[in-house]
């Protein structure tokens, strides 16, 4: 196959770093066509990389023949109508976080990549980081022994002029959620994907820092997984001036930390760490608190590889759309488990509870 012509819908902040990996791999990608409804925002995007193709209607953009590839950009509560047209479309799908904010939602992204025998995957970058690779690995091998303790924080902040920059920050709506849904995410699905399953949480969300928000700006949860260990999902987006992400494990032969996707300790009881780290390559810090327009392009760029082989081999992505699900679902669980007061468990049979507490409160957050 040569050389995938991507398309870019939602020319907001990301669609920078989306923009940027596809020009890296350049010898196997190339941006062909961008689309927003604010045409000046498209026509920037569209001038910084060189880009003749502008469009202001999405469905125009569908109809263009050259265009393999679709990366959707835009809010998050428009995510699954637009894959679900691209994938429709014959085209193949690259999705920003979360895959959508609703789990009838994500299934229909899901359902949209199996109809049209399309590749579809959402955007979980951390996942292809040399860190996590080895921790996935150190866990599926069992070299941790019994999983005890398991945790992901995300402290982050955010400002007032973040969430009024645009009219869909913090809101249900468009924007799904706040800390968790927005920003914790990443780490929320790092600690699924590593650890294992989750069965249940109990939780408690607060907007404690921030006006006209709808949406949690402080979420701490509880969290058993499956394989019978305990963690915490910690997130925030109140801790001025912006701190780490860090993802612990603690097992009964072993213990790890990883802090900003860099691995800062790794012990194991009978001294085999040392092994690993003669192979595993230091990765420098992203920065605390990373702004969508400071984060570094390198995960994205291992994504967008990452695809692009599924795309041209027949075979799946890392994460696939079914895979974009797990996290969605686990916070969703939290909203629901803190609206009501109650544990939550897992697999949710549907989400029509957890959006009728939400319904409640649209307009006055927690």
């Amino acid at each position: 196959m040569s050389k995938l012509k991507f398309g870019i819908v939602g020319c907001g902040v990301i669609s920078k770093t989306h923009a940027t990996a596809i020009s890296a791999l350049s010898s196997d990608a190339e941006l062909v066509a961008v689309c927003d409804v604010i045409e000046d925002r498209a026509r920037k995007l569209a001038q910084d990389f060189g880009v003749k193709k502008i469009y202001t209607d999405y469905e125009k953009m569908l109809l263009d023949p050259e265009i393999d590839v679709i990366s959707v950009c835009t809010p998050s509560g428009m995510h699954a109508d637009m894959a679900v047209l691209a994938a429709d479309a014959k085209k193949h799908v690259i999705v920003e976080k979360p895959m959508d904010i609703t789990l009838s939602k994500a299934d229909k992204i899901i359902e949209a990549q199996n109809r049209n025998n399309v590749v579809i995957s959402i955007i979980s970058q951390h996942r292809y980081s040399d860190c996590m690779q080895l921790l996935k690995r150190l866990t599926a091998e069992g070299k941790f022994g019994n999983i005890v303790l398991a945790t992901s924080y995300t402290k982050w902040y955010r400002s007032q002029e973040y969430y009024d920059s645009g009219d869909w920050r913090g809101t249900w709506s468009l924007d799904g959620g706040g800390a968790l849904m927005n920003q914790s995410i990443h780490y929320i699905d790092m600690l699924q994907w590593i650890v294992g399953k989750v069965s249940e949480v109990f939780a408690y969300c607060v907007t404690r820092a921030h006006k006209r928000i709808e949406v949690e700006d402080g979420a701490v949860a509880a969290v058993k997984f499956e394989n019978g260990a305990i963690g915490e999902i910690v997130g925030t987006t109140s801790a001025y001036p912006g701190f780490e992400t860090r993802l612990e494990i603690f097992g009964e032969n072993g213990s790890a930390i990883a802090i900003n996707t860099r691995l800062k300790s790794l012990y194991f009881k009978d001294g085999s760490e040392k092994e690993y780290l003669k192979s595993y390559k230091k990765e420098e810090d992203g920065p605390a608190g990373a702004s969508s327009a400071a984060i570094k392009e390198e995960g994205h760029v291992r994504q967008y590889r990452d695809v692009i082989n599924a795309i041209k081999t027949g075979t799946k992505p890392l994460i696939p759309a079914e895979e974009g699900r797990h996290p969605v679902e686990i916070i969703l669980a939290i909203y629901l488990s803190s609206l009501t007061g109650k544990p939550v468990k897992l697999p949710l049979e549907s989400d029509e509870e957890v959006l009728k507490e939400i319904e409640k409160i649209k307009g006055k957050g927690f």
